[in-house]
């Protein structure tokens, strides 16, 4: 717990100046609100009675223990002296409880403007360093959980930042109200301070023994409000789907229970609150009794005066409000530390794909990729695929075709670096690309997918989105290559035309096209091409492919399509089967030998035969 707490300030430790100033005007606000109770038991324990009496006069006999609080109390008492009258005074203690509040507000505001904004910068800096982590995590991290977990934690849990720092302020602000309190009343009378202080050992018991609690279902609220996220999100998104099945029914009881549980999740943690909350007041009205008894017998006694009594019950329920509060910011810490350690737990996965500690930058590439005997498998005790070994010379275009599940998409995905070959390597120019640098191996390859991502904005931000530098004329250029610039100028605002989330203003072709248009834009000299059409009608699979093959020209191409027609005159084809490479050469080669790829040649053209025109 102890780390939690250090780790939350150390985004705080960037904003120390700021922090420090706040601080400063804390201390400051302090005798500010020791002064606020003089005016008003002056006021009643010695004007207001001096003001029954027939002399109208003013009998000033100082409080217990007021010679060793301050000399400005002193001064303060002494007032009577002076030749005011009764009105007078009374007017200006009224005044003085105004102007010690507008003095300790002010200052307030000022501080807490200032831990406020620190606050949000501590939240802003989580909150980005959470998502620029998680675009550095590999696929195998993500594919591994919901992006919804990843998003809630981001926007929600992240706020637990902001809620840890101002309530560990709002704590420190009650600490030192708490100790100058105590300091007051200890001055005016010991015993008193000491039987008001006893509460503070079982309010400490109270909180040790319900904070692990607290904690615990603060964790489990998250995690249960993470689950309704991604079911309502998943549905939502799917909504076609769920109407066309009519599976409305289910999907309303699957967010309908994990509602239930988020609620059950609250109920649980709010009892908790609630409960602990009557024991603390318990205690604290039982110290207030305590403390009115032997402030009674000590008054009747004659060794305390009527308005140190009344000075020390005001210090007394000022001391309280401090200590019931620091039991609250313990809870709402509690509760903090669960969310936190479910960002801290993202920031702590490790990259496995990780840069070596002086990579290397490369600005451009011939395209030559040799894998040399790569495996890869998602798990240790399995491989997806074993011992391949390729050889891509710049400008060839090689297809992977095989079954379903033989690793072609994952063999494509480690050209990128989006994993790492568990055995063997992959060279690019000879340079194994463990020793490129990201970034810059990304710059060099390009990716057309078969369900082409496109993001909520216009089509140029889309086209233009793996180059941001690209002039109009340059978008242009590469959405009429891509055979996209007239569909593009009929719509209502042509390529400031807002596509829809994911795309779903566009076809599926225009989409497709979109993204042709993008990597034409990128110009990369590697491009990987992951079922392009495999989602389109023939007459549209035939155009996308007119146009693909006019983006592969001088471009080492590596693609993966079930097609078999629409790459069997390429450079070179790769069977993958279970394990492996199980043929690879020429097309026409492959179907004389009459191996596994002929097999797949024939089956694909008996479905096109069989397919109805």
């Amino acid at each position: 717990m102890l780390q939690i707490y250090i780790r939350v300030f150390s985004y705080y430790l960037r904003y120390w100046r700021p922090t420090l100033v706040a601080t400063v005007l804390t201390v400051l606000q302090t005798p500010f609100n020791l002064l606020k109770p003089f005016p008003v038991a002056f006021l009643i324990a010695e004007v207001l009675p001096s003001m029954t009496k027939p002399e109208h006069g003013l009998s000033l006999s100082l409080p217990t223990g007021i010679e060793s609080f301050s000399p400005l109390s002193i001064h303060f008492y002494k007032l009577s002296l002076a030749p005011y009258s009764l009105p007078q005074i009374v007017a200006a203690c009224s005044l003085s409880i105004v102007a010690l509040h507008l003095l300790a507000a002010w200052i307030n505001v000022a501080s807490q403007m200032l831990y406020y904004r620190v606050g949000l910068q501590g939240l802003l800096s989580l909150r980005t360093d959470l998502y620029t982590h998680l675009h550095s995590l590999p696929l195998k991290f993500h594919d591994s959980r919901r992006s919804t977990d990843s998003t809630y934690r981001v926007t929600y849990d992240s706020m637990s930042l902001e809620a840890f720092y101002s309530k560990f302020i709002f704590l420190f602000q009650s600490a030192k109200d708490l100790l100058s309190y105590i300091t007051a009343m200890w001055l005016l009378d010991v015993k008193l301070t000491l039987l008001s202080m006893a509460v503070i050992p079982l309010m400490i018991l109270t909180f040790r023994i319900f904070a692990q609690r607290i904690r615990d279902q603060s964790t489990r609220i998250s995690e249960r409000e993470s689950a309704v996220l991604s079911l309502a999100q998943e549905g939502l998104s799917s909504v076609k789907m769920v109407q066309a099945f009519g599976r409305e029914p289910h999907e309303i009881s699957q967010f309908g229970f994990a509602a239930r549980q988020s609620l059950d999740a609250k109920v649980h943690m709010q009892f908790t609150s609630m409960y602990s909350s009557l024991i603390t007041a318990t205690l604290l009205m039982s110290s207030t009794a305590a403390v009115c008894w032997m402030g009674g017998q000590h008054v009747l006694s004659g060794t305390l005066s009527v308005m140190s009594l009344m000075t020390i019950t005001q210090y007394m329920n000022m001391l309280y409000t401090p200590i019931d509060s620091i039991t609250s910011v313990g809870w709402d810490l509690e509760r903090a530390a669960g969310a936190a350690r479910r960002c801290f737990e993202i920031l702590d996965q490790p990259d496995e794909v990780p840069e070596r500690p002086n990579p290397i930058r490369i600005t451009g590439t011939s395209g030559d990729l040799v894998f040399e005997n790569v495996c890869f498998g998602y798990t240790p005790d399995r491989n997806i695929i074993s011992n391949v070994q390729l050889h891509l010379i710049p400008g060839q275009t090689v297809a992977f075709v095989g079954t379903t599940g033989a690793g072609k998409s994952t063999l494509l995905s480690l050209v990128p670096r989006f994993y790492d070959p568990t055995d063997g390597r992959i060279l690019l120019d000879g340079v194994d690309l463990r020793d490129l640098e990201k970034k810059s191996l990304r710059n060099q390859i390009s990716i057309v997918l078969q369900d082409t991502l496109l993001f909520s904005s216009t089509v140029r931000e889309n086209i233009a989105y793996g180059r941001s530098d690209a002039t109009e004329a340059d978008i242009i250029e590469a959405a009429k290559r891509a055979q996209a610039h007239e569909f593009i100028m009929a719509m209502p605002n042509g390529y400031d035309s807002e596509v829809g989330e994911r795309g779903g203003h566009l076809s599926v072709g225009q989409r497709q096209r979109i993204g042709i248009a993008r990597a034409f834009l990128k110009n990369a000299p590697i491009l990987l091409l992951d079922e392009p059409t495999s989602a389109l009608d023939p007459t549209t699979e035939s155009a996308i492919m007119q146009t693909i093959e006019e983006l592969m020209k001088g471009r080492t191409t590596l693609i993966i399509t079930h097609r078999i027609a629409t790459v069997h005159n390429v450079d070179k084809i790769v069977v993958l089967g279970p394990g492996g490479v199980v043929e690879e050469g020429k097309g026409p080669e492959l179907v004389a030998r009459g191996g596994f790829y002929a097999n797949l040649y024939q089956s694909a053209n008996l479905g096109e035969l069989s397919r109805p025109s």
